[in-house]
């Protein structure tokens, strides 16, 4: 099973490198990148998850009709990409759930930063996918935390996919920069070994960042940005498709990964 999702917020990238950039600027990036991969997906058939901002939400109101008559899932991603607060959690639930009449299912945090359990449980969520438990110093150092599916506080937790031992990350950078033969290599060993993958992008890697060197974008977050990403994404789906794999939404994941767990571990009486 394959968890394929976007996390669709204002670009904000150039101004963690002192780049002066509004909101407008960065929704205009992050729309044409969503446009771009919803093309991708509707070429493929395939259903995904969109974890939205609030800005974008409210922003970008047509783009959202999109994502939702096309059978794609909406979730959180707080409000202000750029400024999380810790009301987030519930605001941009409320936001999302007024602007679409639907009930907003799941939760990642900004940057996957840490967040409130008690908050995402208290919030009515059913799944929390805020988690990158790789080995990487700083940010996305969790070792010690489980690298598949478990249940917290009532709430599913859904940690994106790493590879078994080393836990290497196996997010955006990495289709980035790695060749696209060893990148597929590495997800066909982690369905293999958990019986199913998480990953997750933005829609500005699909922007032409290559063509804006005022943006100051590092080179590995620009390296085969784009395009190249537009195929790189439809050859990764292409892949998986012809060895047989399904795409599902979160929700529907957790909903029966909830399941599973509930009945595995029942709770003591």
């Amino acid at each position: 099973m394959i968890l394929l999702s976007f996390d669709t917020e204002e670009f904000d990238v150039p101004r963690e490198h002192g780049v002066d950039f509004t909101l407008r600027q960065g929704m205009d990036v992050s729309v044409v990148g969503t446009e771009r991969i919803l093309d991708v997906l509707k070429e493929n058939a395939v259903q995904a998850t969109f974890f939205c901002t609030g800005n974008f939400v409210e922003q970008a109101p047509e783009t959202i009709r999109r994502i939702m008559n096309e059978g794609h899932e909406l979730a959180c991603h707080g409000v202000d990409h750029w400024q999380p607060k810790e009301s987030d959690v519930s605001e941009s639930k409320r936001i999302l759930e007024q602007a679409t009449g639907i009930e907003a299912k799941g939760y990642r945090q900004p940057r996957m930063f840490p967040v409130s359990d008690e908050a995402i449980a208290q919030a009515g969520y059913l799944y929390n996918s805020s988690l990158n438990p790789a080995f990487i110093p700083g940010r996305y150092m969790h070792l010690r935390d489980p690298r598949t599916c478990f249940m917290k506080d009532e709430v599913l937790q859904i940690p994106a996919s790493v590879t078994p031992w080393l836990r290497f990350p196996l997010f955006w950078l990495s289709l980035h920069n790695l060749p696209q033969w060893l990148y597929h290599w590495m997800v066909r060993r982690v369905i293999r070994h958990d019986g199913y993958f998480v990953t997750y992008f933005h829609p500005w890697e699909f922007y032409d960042l290559k063509e804006h060197p005022e943006f100051k974008m590092p080179f590995i977050i620009r390296n085969h940005s784009g395009q190249q990403m537009v195929q790189r994404l439809d050859r990764l789906i292409k892949m998986l498709k012809g060895h047989g794999h399904q795409f599902t939404t979160y929700a529907v994941f957790a909903k029966q990964q909830k399941k599973r767990l509930t009945h595995t571990n029942p709770s003591p009486s």
